[in-house]
Protein backbone atom coordinates (compact mmCIF):
# COMPACT_ATOMS: atom_id res chain seq x y z
CA UNK A 1 0.00 0.00 0.00
CA UNK A 2 1.26 3.61 -1.12
CA UNK A 3 2.37 5.90 2.20
CA UNK A 4 0.42 9.17 2.52
CA UNK A 5 4.07 10.71 1.52
CA UNK A 6 4.01 8.64 -1.11
CA UNK A 7 1.32 9.46 -2.79
CA UNK A 8 1.80 13.27 -2.38
CA UNK A 9 5.21 12.83 -4.17
CA UNK A 10 3.60 10.75 -6.87
CA UNK A 11 0.84 13.67 -7.22
CA UNK A 12 2.98 16.45 -6.63
CA UNK A 13 5.78 14.78 -9.77
CA UNK A 14 2.25 14.64 -11.85
CA UNK A 15 1.32 17.79 -11.21
CA UNK A 16 5.06 19.19 -12.14
CA UNK A 17 4.71 16.94 -15.23
CA UNK A 18 1.39 17.94 -16.49
CA UNK A 19 2.56 22.08 -16.10
CA UNK A 20 5.44 21.32 -17.68
CA UNK A 21 3.74 19.47 -20.36
CA UNK A 22 1.32 22.18 -20.72
CA UNK A 23 3.87 25.33 -20.64
CA UNK A 24 5.82 23.65 -23.82
CA UNK A 25 3.28 23.12 -25.72
CA UNK A 26 1.96 27.27 -25.06
CA UNK A 27 5.76 28.25 -25.50
CA UNK A 28 6.48 26.24 -29.02
CA UNK A 29 4.09 28.61 -31.24
CA UNK A 30 5.96 31.66 -29.81
CA UNK A 31 9.77 30.23 -29.63
CA UNK A 32 10.31 27.34 -31.85
CA UNK A 33 10.55 27.45 -35.94
CA UNK A 34 12.39 24.69 -38.23
CA UNK A 35 12.89 24.38 -41.86
CA UNK A 36 10.94 21.04 -43.37
CA UNK A 37 12.77 20.22 -46.29
CA UNK A 38 11.74 18.21 -49.32
CA UNK A 39 13.62 17.41 -52.77
CA UNK A 40 12.22 15.48 -55.63
CA UNK A 41 11.33 15.22 -59.23
CA UNK A 42 7.98 14.90 -59.98
CA UNK A 43 7.27 13.13 -62.97
CA UNK A 44 7.06 14.97 -66.51
CA UNK A 45 9.74 17.29 -65.06
CA UNK A 46 11.19 19.57 -67.28
CA UNK A 47 15.47 18.34 -67.47
CA UNK A 48 17.48 20.90 -66.35
CA UNK A 49 15.19 22.73 -64.39
CA UNK A 50 15.56 23.14 -61.10
CA UNK A 51 13.15 25.63 -58.49
CA UNK A 52 13.80 25.83 -55.20
CA UNK A 53 10.36 27.02 -52.91
CA UNK A 54 10.28 28.50 -49.86
CA UNK A 55 6.40 27.70 -49.18
CA UNK A 56 5.02 29.94 -45.62
CA UNK A 57 1.72 28.60 -44.35
CA UNK A 58 -1.14 29.91 -41.50
CA UNK A 59 0.60 33.10 -39.59
CA UNK A 60 -2.73 33.53 -37.90
CA UNK A 61 -1.67 37.29 -36.82
CA UNK A 62 -2.59 38.41 -33.67
CA UNK A 63 -0.66 39.47 -30.29
CA UNK A 64 0.78 38.18 -28.71
CA UNK A 65 1.15 34.65 -30.56
CA UNK A 66 2.06 36.01 -33.89
CA UNK A 67 2.88 39.80 -33.60
CA UNK A 68 4.42 41.57 -36.55
CA UNK A 69 7.76 40.95 -34.94
CA UNK A 70 7.81 37.45 -35.58
CA UNK A 71 6.27 37.20 -38.93
CA UNK A 72 9.25 40.01 -40.00
CA UNK A 73 11.43 37.41 -38.22
CA UNK A 74 10.01 34.01 -39.97
CA UNK A 75 10.47 36.33 -43.39
CA UNK A 76 14.38 36.84 -42.23
CA UNK A 77 14.44 33.14 -41.85
CA UNK A 78 12.99 32.43 -44.97
CA UNK A 79 15.16 34.82 -47.09
CA UNK A 80 18.24 33.23 -45.55
CA UNK A 81 17.17 29.82 -47.99
CA UNK A 82 17.85 32.36 -50.67
CA UNK A 83 14.66 30.50 -52.59
CA UNK A 84 14.01 31.18 -56.53
CA UNK A 85 10.37 31.80 -55.30
CA UNK A 86 7.96 32.37 -52.37
CA UNK A 87 4.61 30.79 -51.90
CA UNK A 88 2.01 32.23 -49.67
CA UNK A 89 -1.07 29.22 -48.66
CA UNK A 90 -3.55 31.25 -46.95
CA UNK A 91 -4.74 32.54 -43.16
CA UNK A 92 -3.31 35.49 -42.48
CA UNK A 93 -5.56 36.83 -40.46
CA UNK A 94 -6.45 35.09 -36.66
CA UNK A 95 -10.09 33.74 -36.14
CA UNK A 96 -8.49 32.70 -32.41
CA UNK A 97 -10.16 33.86 -29.09
CA UNK A 98 -7.41 33.84 -26.85
CA UNK A 99 -5.65 36.70 -28.02
CA UNK A 100 -4.44 40.12 -26.68
CA UNK A 101 -5.27 42.04 -29.85
CA UNK A 102 -5.37 41.84 -33.23
CA UNK A 103 -2.66 42.91 -35.48
CA UNK A 104 -4.18 44.90 -39.01
CA UNK A 105 -4.17 43.85 -41.77
CA UNK A 106 -1.20 46.41 -43.05
CA UNK A 107 0.63 45.78 -40.53
CA UNK A 108 1.10 42.13 -41.45
CA UNK A 109 1.32 42.81 -44.67
CA UNK A 110 4.15 45.38 -44.44
CA UNK A 111 5.93 42.31 -42.66
CA UNK A 112 5.36 40.01 -45.50
CA UNK A 113 6.49 42.45 -47.88
CA UNK A 114 10.04 41.87 -46.47
CA UNK A 115 10.19 38.49 -48.52
CA UNK A 116 12.49 38.76 -51.16
CA UNK A 117 13.09 35.95 -54.28
CA UNK A 118 14.09 36.31 -57.91
CA UNK A 119 11.12 35.27 -59.08
CA UNK A 120 9.04 36.99 -56.41
CA UNK A 121 6.60 36.12 -53.76
CA UNK A 122 2.70 35.14 -54.50
CA UNK A 123 -0.19 34.09 -52.73
CA UNK A 124 -3.24 32.07 -52.14
CA UNK A 125 -6.41 33.10 -49.46
CA UNK A 126 -7.24 30.89 -46.71
CA UNK A 127 -10.84 30.07 -45.07
CA UNK A 128 -9.86 32.38 -42.00
CA UNK A 129 -9.23 35.16 -44.40
CA UNK A 130 -12.41 35.05 -45.86
CA UNK A 131 -14.40 34.01 -42.22
CA UNK A 132 -13.13 37.01 -40.35
CA UNK A 133 -14.27 40.07 -43.10
CA UNK A 134 -18.05 40.14 -41.72
CA UNK A 135 -18.77 42.08 -45.10
CA UNK A 136 -17.86 39.72 -47.61
CA UNK A 137 -19.76 36.98 -45.51
CA UNK A 138 -22.84 38.98 -45.44
CA UNK A 139 -22.97 39.54 -49.37
CA UNK A 140 -21.46 36.32 -49.84
CA UNK A 141 -19.46 38.88 -52.98
CA UNK A 142 -16.49 41.35 -53.05
CA UNK A 143 -12.51 41.13 -52.37
CA UNK A 144 -11.54 40.25 -48.14
CA UNK A 145 -9.91 42.53 -46.54
CA UNK A 146 -6.72 40.69 -46.51
CA UNK A 147 -6.27 40.25 -50.13
CA UNK A 148 -6.57 44.08 -50.38
CA UNK A 149 -3.72 44.32 -48.02
CA UNK A 150 -1.62 41.73 -49.69
CA UNK A 151 -1.87 43.41 -52.97
CA UNK A 152 -1.26 47.30 -51.44
CA UNK A 153 2.27 45.35 -50.03
CA UNK A 154 2.91 44.49 -53.04
CA UNK A 155 2.04 40.34 -53.17
CA UNK A 156 0.05 39.55 -55.52
CA UNK A 157 -2.86 36.88 -54.39
CA UNK A 158 -4.28 34.50 -57.00
CA UNK A 159 -7.53 34.20 -56.89
CA UNK A 160 -8.54 30.85 -59.25
CA UNK A 161 -5.84 32.54 -61.63
CA UNK A 162 -2.12 31.00 -63.43
CA UNK A 163 0.99 33.20 -64.58
CA UNK A 164 4.31 31.95 -66.83
CA UNK A 165 7.33 32.17 -65.32
CA UNK A 166 11.03 31.33 -66.29
CA UNK A 167 14.15 30.14 -64.39
CA UNK A 168 17.06 29.82 -66.57
CA UNK A 169 15.36 30.16 -69.64
CA UNK A 170 12.83 27.08 -68.60
CA UNK A 171 8.97 28.05 -68.20
CA UNK A 172 6.84 26.88 -65.47
CA UNK A 173 3.61 28.15 -64.34
CA UNK A 174 2.07 29.47 -60.77
CA UNK A 175 -1.50 28.48 -60.19
CA UNK A 176 -3.83 29.45 -57.44
CA UNK A 177 -7.39 28.09 -56.33
CA UNK A 178 -9.27 30.70 -54.18
CA UNK A 179 -10.58 29.70 -50.71
CA UNK A 180 -13.02 26.37 -51.04
CA UNK A 181 -14.85 26.91 -47.84
CA UNK A 182 -14.49 30.51 -48.16
CA UNK A 183 -18.38 31.24 -47.33
CA UNK A 184 -20.41 30.83 -44.23
CA UNK A 185 -23.98 30.23 -44.59
CA UNK A 186 -24.21 30.80 -40.93
CA UNK A 187 -22.04 30.41 -37.65
CA UNK A 188 -23.45 27.45 -36.72
CA UNK A 189 -23.06 25.21 -39.54
CA UNK A 190 -19.25 25.73 -40.39
CA UNK A 191 -18.73 22.53 -41.52
CA UNK A 192 -21.20 23.47 -44.61
CA UNK A 193 -19.14 26.58 -45.86
CA UNK A 194 -19.24 27.21 -49.50
CA UNK A 195 -16.41 27.57 -51.94
CA UNK A 196 -14.85 30.36 -53.99
CA UNK A 197 -12.38 28.31 -55.87
CA UNK A 198 -12.55 27.14 -59.74
CA UNK A 199 -9.82 24.48 -60.32
CA UNK A 200 -11.15 23.92 -64.04
CA UNK A 201 -11.19 27.71 -64.74
CA UNK A 202 -7.80 28.00 -62.88
CA UNK A 203 -5.87 25.44 -65.29
CA UNK A 204 -7.54 26.56 -68.48
CA UNK A 205 -5.22 29.55 -68.49
CA UNK A 206 -2.30 27.37 -68.53
CA UNK A 207 -1.28 27.38 -72.25
CA UNK A 208 1.39 24.98 -72.94
CA UNK A 209 3.13 22.19 -71.36
CA UNK A 210 5.48 23.31 -69.05
CA UNK A 211 5.34 22.37 -65.26
CA UNK A 212 2.26 23.90 -63.11
CA UNK A 213 2.92 23.98 -59.38
CA UNK A 214 -0.83 24.62 -57.60
CA UNK A 215 -1.02 26.71 -54.44
CA UNK A 216 -4.55 25.45 -52.65
CA UNK A 217 -4.64 26.42 -48.63
CA UNK A 218 -6.88 23.28 -48.03
CA UNK A 219 -5.39 19.99 -49.27
CA UNK A 220 -9.19 18.58 -50.18
CA UNK A 221 -8.67 19.24 -53.55
CA UNK A 222 -6.17 16.69 -54.06
CA UNK A 223 -8.10 14.23 -55.18
CA UNK A 224 -9.54 16.63 -57.66
CA UNK A 225 -6.29 17.62 -59.18
CA UNK A 226 -4.82 16.18 -62.62
CA UNK A 227 -1.60 14.99 -63.20
CA UNK A 228 -0.97 17.84 -65.37
CA UNK A 229 -0.17 19.51 -62.19
CA UNK A 230 3.74 18.93 -61.05
CA UNK A 231 3.16 19.52 -57.50
CA UNK A 232 0.33 20.82 -55.04
CA UNK A 233 0.90 22.64 -51.83
CA UNK A 234 -1.47 23.32 -48.64
CA UNK A 235 -1.61 24.66 -45.35
CA UNK A 236 -4.74 24.77 -43.29
CA UNK A 237 -4.42 21.20 -41.28
CA UNK A 238 -1.66 22.96 -39.02
CA UNK A 239 -0.46 19.11 -39.11
CA UNK A 240 -2.93 18.40 -36.43
CA UNK A 241 -1.89 20.44 -34.11
CA UNK A 242 -1.47 18.77 -31.64
CA UNK A 243 -0.04 15.05 -32.09
CA UNK A 244 0.70 12.26 -29.53
CA UNK A 245 2.77 9.82 -31.04
CA UNK A 246 1.89 10.38 -34.27
CA UNK A 247 -1.64 10.66 -33.80
CA UNK A 248 -3.39 13.87 -34.32
CA UNK A 249 -6.86 14.12 -32.50
CA UNK A 250 -8.19 17.10 -34.46
CA UNK A 251 -8.11 17.44 -38.30
CA UNK A 252 -9.82 19.68 -40.32
CA UNK A 253 -10.08 17.87 -43.63
CA UNK A 254 -13.08 15.29 -44.59
CA UNK A 255 -10.48 12.93 -45.12
CA UNK A 256 -8.96 12.55 -41.72
CA UNK A 257 -5.16 11.99 -41.89
CA UNK A 258 -4.66 11.04 -45.10
CA UNK A 259 -3.72 14.57 -46.06
CA UNK A 260 -2.41 15.63 -42.55
CA UNK A 261 0.74 16.85 -43.07
CA UNK A 262 4.23 16.54 -45.11
CA UNK A 263 4.73 15.07 -48.89
CA UNK A 264 2.37 12.99 -50.01
CA UNK A 265 2.45 10.73 -53.30
CA UNK A 266 -0.76 9.38 -54.87
CA UNK A 267 -0.65 7.82 -58.59
CA UNK A 268 2.46 9.79 -59.20
CA UNK A 269 0.84 13.33 -58.04
CA UNK A 270 2.24 14.97 -55.54
CA UNK A 271 1.44 17.57 -52.83
CA UNK A 272 3.06 19.11 -49.75
CA UNK A 273 0.98 19.93 -46.74
CA UNK A 274 2.74 22.31 -44.47
CA UNK A 275 2.31 22.46 -40.64
CA UNK A 276 2.05 26.23 -40.82
CA UNK A 277 2.99 28.74 -38.16
CA UNK A 278 0.58 29.60 -36.22
CA UNK A 279 -2.48 28.34 -34.39
CA UNK A 280 -6.41 27.90 -34.85
CA UNK A 281 -8.70 27.23 -31.72
CA UNK A 282 -6.41 26.91 -28.83
CA UNK A 283 -2.54 28.69 -28.81
CA UNK A 284 -0.71 25.53 -29.07
CA UNK A 285 0.75 23.22 -30.38
CA UNK A 286 2.51 19.79 -29.09
CA UNK A 287 4.72 17.39 -31.78
CA UNK A 288 4.01 19.49 -34.53
CA UNK A 289 6.27 22.76 -34.52
CA UNK A 290 5.76 26.22 -36.48
CA UNK A 291 7.61 25.28 -39.65
CA UNK A 292 9.40 26.96 -43.03
CA UNK A 293 8.74 24.77 -46.31
CA UNK A 294 11.88 24.40 -48.62
CA UNK A 295 10.78 22.14 -51.74
CA UNK A 296 13.85 21.76 -54.31
CA UNK A 297 12.33 20.67 -57.56
CA UNK A 298 14.43 18.79 -60.05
Amino acid sequence: MISRRGFLTSLTGSIAAFLALAGYAVAEPLVRLRVARNAFTPLGWTPGLKLRIVALADFHACKPWMPAERIASICEAANALEPDVILLLGDYVSGMRFITDQVPADVWAGALSSLKAPLGTHAVLGNHDWWQDSEVQESGEGVPFGRRALEAAGIPVYSNRAARFEKDGRPFWIAGVEDQIALLPDQKTRHWALGKDDLPATLAQVTDDAPVILMAHEPDIFPKVPDRVSLTLSGHTHGGQVRLFGYAPVVPSRYGSRYLYGHVEEDGRNIVISSGLGCSGLPVRFGVPPEINLIDLG
